[in-house]
């Protein structure tokens, strides 16, 4: 049934290589150490820092960067290094959008808070927005995340697919 409304698809199987309106896709490889971004709404930190905790072995093993405060909240909880982006409202979620269309954030961790709304929901769903544009694993709370960190690709090299950045600027003219 999901098949009967996609084009090249061949027995059932789903298309490798269809655009997504005038997008063509390349292959990367993601390296074995991520670059792991974190964030964290206010009445959400103490479960993203409690999650952090129980996973800091793993999280030692690569590249953390996060939003401003919860970044400070992680470096003292963790004693390890995170690179830490201005405040989220302020603009910090922008700056991680930013790094994840420039290629330098490889997987979120985002514990945002469905119960209570954002002045800055319209950053937060930008933030959404690329990473799924760039097919960033995003976790969205801790269960969705122990299963990226469980995850066998978490140390090792792996190759994905992203938008084909070059073809599309030479196809634009």
């Amino acid at each position: 049934m999901l098949a009967m409304g996609l084009k090249n698809t061949v027995a059932g199987k789903l298309p490798t290589e269809q655009p997504m309106i005038g997008i063509s896709f390349t292959q990367k490889t993601v390296a074995a150490r991520k670059r792991i971004a974190l964030v964290a709404h206010d009445h959400c930190k103490v479960f993203l820092l409690d999650w952090a905790e129980r996973h800091k072995d793993r999280l030692a093993q690569h590249e953390l960067v996060a939003t401003g405060t919860t970044g400070l909240l992680l470096q003292q909880r963790l004693d390890l290094p995170v690179e830490s982006m201005i405040s989220g409202p302020l603009g910090g979620d922008q700056q991680l959008g930013a790094r994840i269309a420039e290629q330098r954030v490889d997987m979120l961790v985002f514990f945002w808070d469905p119960f209570e709304p954002q002045p800055h929901d319209p950053d937060i769903k930008a933030l959404l927005r690329v990473a799924a544009v760039w097919n960033i694993p995003v976790a969205c709370n801790e269960c969705s995340a122990d299963y990226l960190l469980s995850s066998p690709l978490m140390d090792q090299a792996h190759s994905q697919r992203i938008p084909d950045y070059a073809t599309y600027l030479l196809n634009r003219a």
